[in-house]
């Protein structure tokens, strides 16, 4: 009798022993915004996780985001994707496209505060293929001083562009090595001014041809060229190997058009500055960068997989996180998060950052998204340097988009 006992004791040891193997799942997270800078937060964020689903171990891996994507893809091409990653929203469709995302409808809560603007930026097709992790903004930043020395009242939410190039105007009179604005002349500020514009747009409504070569296309890169054919703004050649932000931190630059990630960057400056959102044409438009977090249609650990999602990008603790390292901003709609971020200066003016979600805009998004970027980018370029008009460079632009999208 007693050596049954035993074994039916063993049996059941090794039963326990086989269901507790079964109850532990590793996921494998995939991520670029995290590393170098962040990784102690992610490890913090990593564990208030696993302390609240025990059981679940959350197994991180990174690259720079210059390699990331081609890294990503092989890992799916070979069968071996990680359960969960990061996607830019630029290449977010893409992904999505090619079925290899998770629908995430019927694994997440529906509970989570996100903004519903970055809710829906991660849908395809009707499905949640995506959760928004984090966003970034543009802003007009200025140099208060140089404001000051023209005689210049600050910027305010209801500038135009033709007030900030009245006030370059001003600020570059102050000296030969003065200069009035940095707006980039790119694909990215290309779109949104686009939308500021308000009649320029990419493609028809079906998606089935590009109208980048209307009137207001043409027009509005036209006057993205106009601030540096004034002289309001410098060249390259002018800014002589020296970055857009180095330069604005020479105190020698009275606006600089860039992303709220500039703010530790700046925060040393030695003048006073402060932000504003962007001047309008005849709409407010601003960026709204984000990153999103997906779970990989081949994963076997789908539950477990979209629980660390919906933590990583929802929870207080992943949020407060975030805003003490300024590591970006969660996309959620809850402000007393955010109440620490705005209190911290300089900006003065963080507020700003929040008045921009009022006028967001994401960039066109095909399949073949880094064709379009890359292409466009390129033909800008030329406009920049002198060898094609903006008309020429968008003709040229409407013909290739055409055909990335047939």
């Amino acid at each position: 009798m007693l050596r049954k006992l035993s074994l039916l004791a063993v049996l059941l040891m090794v039963l326990s022993l086989t269901v507790a193997a079964q109850d532990d799942v590793t996921v494998r997270y995939f991520t670029f915004s995290a590393a170098p800078d962040h990784l102690e937060e992610l490890d913090a964020i990593v564990a208030a996780f696993e302390a609240e689903n025990p059981g679940i171990t959350v197994e991180v891996a990174t690259a720079p985001f210059a390699d990331y994507f081609t890294l990503l893809q092989a890992d799916i091409v070979s069968g071996d994707a990680p359960d969960v990653f990061e996607l830019n929203y630029e290449n977010f469709v893409t992904f999505a496209a090619n079925d290899v995302l998770l629908p995430l409808s019927d694994y997440v809560s529906g509970e989570a505060p996100y903004y519903p603007r970055a809710l829906e930026a991660f849908q395809y097709e009707g499905e949640q293929s995506a959760l928004p992790g984090s966003f970034s903004t543009v802003l007009l930043f200025y140099n208060a001083d140089l404001f000051d020395q023209a005689g210049l009242d600050y910027p305010t939410t209801d500038w135009t562009w033709a007030d900030a190039t009245a006030a370059a105007e001003s600020i570059t009179a102050l000296g030969d090595d003065v200069w009035g604005l940095i707006s980039p002349v790119q694909f990215w500020e290309f779109y949104k001014k686009a939308e500021q514009q308000g009649e320029c747009s990419f493609f028809n409504e079906d998606m089935t041809e590009s109208t980048l070569n209307s009137e207001a296309c043409v027009e509005t890169l036209e006057t993205m060229i106009s601030f540096m054919d004034s002289g309001l703004m410098p060249t390259q050649a002018d800014l002589s190997g020296v970055s857009e932000a180095e330069f604005f931190l020479s105190g020698n630059l009275g606006m600089l058009v860039t992303g709220i990630w500039m703010f530790g960057a700046f925060e040393e400056a030695p003048f006073t500055w402060d932000v504003q959102i962007e001047p309008a044409m005849n709409q407010h438009a601003h960026h709204f960068f984000a990153n999103g977090v997906a779970v990989s249609a081949s994963t076997d650990n789908a539950e477990a997989a979209a629980a660390w999602a919906e933590f990583l990008t929802s929870s207080q603790v992943a949020a407060e996180v975030r805003v003490a390292s300024g590591w970006e901003l969660p996309a959620l709609d809850q402000p007393e998060y955010f109440e620490a971020y705005l209190e911290q200066t300089p900006p003065a003016n963080r507020a700003a950052v929040f008045q921009a979600l009022e006028s967001v805009i994401t960039p066109p998004v095909i399949e073949r998204q880094n064709e379009m970027q890359d292409t466009v980018n390129a033909l800008i370029t030329q406009v920049v340097d002198g060898e094609l008009t903006a008309q020429e460079a968008l003709e040229q632009a409407k013909e290739a988009l055409d055909a990335l999208v047939q």
